[in-house]
Formats: C-alpha cells, structure tokens, sequence
C-alpha cells in the first residue's frame, strides 16, 4: 500500500462504500423551498416559480414558496426579524431548492441576493444549505442570456449544495405567460420541465446521504487534533 506521509491516519479511512451505496428505504415526500427574486405585481419569475411548483407537486414533492416581500436588507435589522425567522427555518426544512431570479443590469436581483445572503452557512451546529440540491432558473426581458444562473450557480456552491448541471432561462418572459398567469407551451417550458425532472431525481438520490457525502478529510483532521488537543490538556 502507498505511504500517505502527509496524511492524519486519525482522521483518514477507506470510504465506506457499502453506506454510500445501499439503496434508502424512505418514501416520504421530498421536501422543496423556492426563492424568486422580484417584488412586482406581475413578476415573471414569481410566475415561473408557481409553474415549477406545480411540477414538483406533479412529482409527489412538498413544496414551499417563499415571498421576499418585507425581507429587510442583510444587515439592517436583527436575524429575530420574522421574515429572516421564517426563511431560515425553510432552509432547513427542506430537502432542496429552487432559485428563480430575473436578470437586471446583467446580474441576480438584489431582492434575490439579499435572501441567499440571510442564509447562513451555519445555525449553531446546523449547515442549513449544505448538502441539499440546487436548481437554477432565470427569466429576462430581452435575448436570451445566462448570467444570473451562472451567478448563482457560483454562490450554490459557496453554500455547499449539490446544484444539479441542467438550467432553465426564459427570454422575452412576457410573452411566455397567458393572461391566466400560466406559461404557455413552448421549448422555453419544455426545458423548465427537463430541470425539475432532473432536481426531484439528484435530491431522492442524495437524501439522507448528507452525512456522509460532505463529510471532509480536512474537518475530520481539524477534530482529531482538537481531540488530542483536549485529551493532552486532562493529562
């Protein structure tokens, strides 16, 4: 066997693959938040959100839509503020996201930012993102474009959850929607289908597998020399 000089023999193991691999015996609903990132009254990427969770509904998942109206800035008011209280608890609650934002100035709306900025990436001993699955969608009021997904994308992995590679954004989203708010039948909503199809299947592969999925050589590391750390100190 190779000599591994530079690694802790405390903190590293062969991978468990027996635990990786065998199938979970959990037939709950999968557990789904959704983040949109516009305040108007008739806000397409509000709209979108609706249709995916319709779709996740469809899918046997329990979904829940989060309104950012009345979320304060980051920063400007206590994390106690109701709106944070709520948000953070969904967070947790769930087993995956949605984040749906429109695209201003070529980026995510601050609306949409300012919700991912309330989350964490710890509660106390609770990573309430990490691990969990990700789906991204834009919609725009011009040509198609991409940048507001792949900004999120960026800060989905700075959150540690798995965000899954298929995408959706919507060009010139006004024309996408009928008068009784739904999105009309279209490539567009073929590929919203395609995303949420794929989201439902990484999040039931990857439930209750979290534990053993991010758990990292570099943290186990840090925990057993803080154990020989606390050990030498009794002695």
């Amino acid at each position: 066997m190779t000599e591994l000089i530079h690694c802790d023999s405390d903190a590293l193991a062969p991978i468990d693959t027996q635990q990786l691999l065998q199938p979970v015996s959990d037939d709950s609903p999968i557990k789904i938040l959704i983040l949109y990132g516009s305040l108007r009254t008739r806000s397409f990427s509000r709209l979108l959100a609706q249709e995916c969770a319709r779709l996740l509904s469809f899918f046997g998942a329990e979904v829940r839509i989060y309104n950012p109206s009345g979320l304060p800035l980051p920063d400007d008011c206590e994390d106690t503020h109701p709106k944070v209280s709520e948000l953070r608890e969904l967070a947790q609650w769930c087993d995956g996201m949605v984040w749906c934002s429109p695209e201003r100035h070529g980026a995510m709306t601050g609306i949409m930012k300012a919700q991912i900025d309330w989350i964490p990436l710890s509660i106390g001993a609770v990573r309430p993102t990490q691990g969990k699955t990700l789906a991204l969608m834009q919609v725009s009021g011009g040509s198609q474009s991409f940048n507001a997904v792949n900004q999120m994308r960026i800060l989905g992995r700075w959150m540690r959850m798995f965000t899954i590679p298929n995408q959706s954004s919507v060009a010139k989203a006004w024309l996408e929607f009928d008068d009784n708010d739904r999105m009309k039948s279209s490539a567009y909503y073929n590929r919203v289908v395609d995303v949420i199809e794929e989201l439902v299947k990484f999040t039931l592969l990857l439930r209750n597998k979290n534990d053993i999925l991010v758990d990292r050589y570099s943290e186990r590391v840090e925990s057993a020399e803080a154990l020989r750390k606390r050990v030498s100190e009794r002695s």
